[in-house]
């Protein structure tokens, strides 16, 4: 008997937080410099800092994918060829991560500690009271349970941390940040900033801002990190630290504290019930590798594993209490899934600045921030859209179709091209009951995990907002005294955006959403769900600044219950 119980105790920590991703590395990293003792479980492999990075230092020709692309479409179903070329590691295989699409759906999955937070785009936007305030002024799905005020030191909190180059701008629909020094803008991209500005007033066209550290101040150095190098590699990993990521940024902290204990390889099945206290008593975890399984306790419990597979796990933690779903009373989870809609703009050439050229590869591109349905501007559409894109002059390759060979080619290879400049659309999606995903029982994965699947497209709203992305980013582009304007529209599949949002969304009312204002399960007090699960609208830009902001937040909330013993 005393042997059990002292397994118990072996087992037990103050907090247990499910995922290493953007929102677990933040929670992890929070949690224990606020003195808990945390376990941090993740499914993928491990992946050291700066010698895990394997590709980061390779050329093109040396990365054995490129000669395999057919055998790597079988493995990675869901992993596009580009992606799949450099990184191809660090995404879990197609057959592990199969799923039914009952409309097309994309699903990409890391595997690895860290999760996107190595891949990810670092495009870093903060929420507005626009965007708060949007559902209940317009009557769509339910409102926030917070404002921009309850938010905003959470964002000057982990910008000033994560490190976020940017210009102010002073914009009620994009919120200045605590920002680093932008970003310079290439020639043509300066010149299009000015021609779209003085032609169309109200419309601005800025740098990135992005989670990349255009210089690295004294909390960055200390924490081991430098500055960008300008090398675009990004998506590879950065030895550098230069762009946040949870092994460059959250992880040491975590770890210096000596409160951290990091379990790779953790298949988190299911989140366990305990109807006496009426609280969450630990997690059930499948060691991924040998299958073997184990129970792990705490007092408080982080759910961040990305939206889908967090709310797949409380979907599979099932109990007297919830039939349907840990904390499903509201019959809400799983439900009201959102993404981007993008993949479609203008490209146009610029005939001018022929005695001008860049320098270095920028990690990063322009962005041109909401402007429909701001103010006076009305349309027959809800919400709004922003642009991402940017400008480069042609290199080598614009010969290689033409129909030269000998020193007159060699020359021309010599002479770049002429400058390009291209505008993509991001669109916010609304939320909407009938878009979700649900556990496909008949079908389990090599862990014994019903797969999931996915039923959701973009919606009328979406499509005629979609109208206006490609005829404004024509219109802005010819304005700018561009040739050669050319739209092109995609398509746009839920998921593709990699945006994943809602399916356990925050609200005022138990009785319409899973989580409160401190992203609290209504009726589950000591579990928290941090990531793209918790989203009650999607905006129209880039949420993982809102992810880490949101963190921070519940788990200094978390703390302040666990001492008044609330939970």
């Amino acid at each position: 008997m005393n042997l059990n119980i002292d397994a118990v105790k072996d087992m037990t920590y103050d907090a247990i937080v499910v995922g290493s991703g953007v929102s677990g590395g933040w929670a992890a990293k929070e949690l224990t410099e606020k003195g808990l003792r945390v376990l941090m479980l993740e499914r993928g492999r491990p992946l050291e800092h700066v010698t895990g990075y394997e590709t980061e230092q390779k050329a093109p020709w040396e990365l054995s994918e490129v000669s395999r692309l057919g055998e790597l479409s079988a493995k990675y179903p869901q992993t596009p060829e580009d992606v799949a070329k450099s990184v191809s590691p660090y995404w879990m295989p197609g057959m592990d991560t199969s799923y039914r699409q009952d409309k097309p759906f994309r699903w990409l999955r890391p595997n690895i500690v860290g999760g996107k937070s190595i891949m990810w785009g670092r495009q870093s936007y903060r929420f507005s009271d626009i965007d708060f305030e949007a559902n209940a002024k317009e009557g769509v799905g339910v409102d926030w349970p917070i404002r921009y005020k309850d938010i905003a030191p959470w964002y000057s909190y982990v910008e000033k941390f994560a490190g976020v180059s940017g210009e102010k701008l002073g914009l009620p629909q994009l919120p200045d940040s605590e920002f680093l020094p932008p970003m310079d803008m290439f020639l043509v991209e300066k010149e299009v900033r000015k021609r779209i500005e003085k032609s169309f007033p109200g419309r601005i066209m800025t740098i990135g801002r992005t989670a990349n550290l255009s210089e690295a101040q004294k909390v960055h150095v200390d924490n081991g990190r430098a500055p960008c190098q300008y090398r675009n590699q990004c998506i590879r990993g950065c030895p550098y630290g230069a762009y946040f990521s949870t092994q460059s940024c959250t992880l040491p902290p975590a770890v210096k504290t000596g409160r951290l204990t990091l379990r790779p390889n953790s298949v988190v099945t299911e989140v366990i019930y305990d109807p006496k206290k009426q609280r969450a008593s630990g997690v059930r975890v499948k060691d991924s590798v040998t299958l073997e399984s184990q129970e792990y306790f705490a007092k408080v419990i982080f759910v961040c594993a990305s939206a889908m597979a967090s709310t797949a796990l409380l979907m599979n933690s099932v109990s007297d209490r919830f039939p349907n779903g840990m904390g499903n009373d509201s019959d809400q989870l799983g439900h009201n899934l959102m993404d981007h809609h993008f993949r479609l703009g203008a490209n146009g050439q610029w005939e001018g600045g022929q005695d001008r050229y860049f320098y270095g590869r920028r990690a990063n591109g322009i962005y041109i921030p909401r402007y429909r349905n701001i103010g006076t501007d009305k349309r027959d559409y809800l919400r709004g859209f922003g642009y991402q894109g940017g400008g480069g002059r042609q290199g080598w390759q614009h010969h290689v179709a033409e129909l030269a060979f000998g020193t007159s080619l060699k020359e021309d290879l010599t002479r770049p091209g002429l400058w390009t400049m291209g505008l993509i659309g991001f669109g916010e999606q609304l939320p909407e009951y009938r878009n979700r995903m649900y556990l496909d029982k008949t079908r389990l994965d090599k862990w014994g995990l019903p797969t999931l699947a996915f039923d959701a497209e973009i919606g009328e709203n979406e499509r005629k907002m979609r109208v206006d992305m490609i005829n404004d980013a024509q219109e802005m582009l010819e304005a700018a005294g561009l040739v050669n304007v050319k739209t092109y529209d995609q398509g746009s599949v839920v998921g593709g955006a990699v945006h994943e949002m809602g399916t356990a969304r925050m609200g005022r009312d138990p009785k319409t959403s899973v989580l409160n204002g401190h992203n609290q399960i209504h009726a589950v007090k000591n579990v928290f769900v941090t990531d793209g699960a918790c989203m009650t609208s999607s905006g129209c830009v880039n949420p993982s600044l809102t992810y880490m902001a949101l963190s921070a937040r519940a788990a200094d909330f978390a703390v302040q219950e666990l001492k008044a013993q609330r939970i």
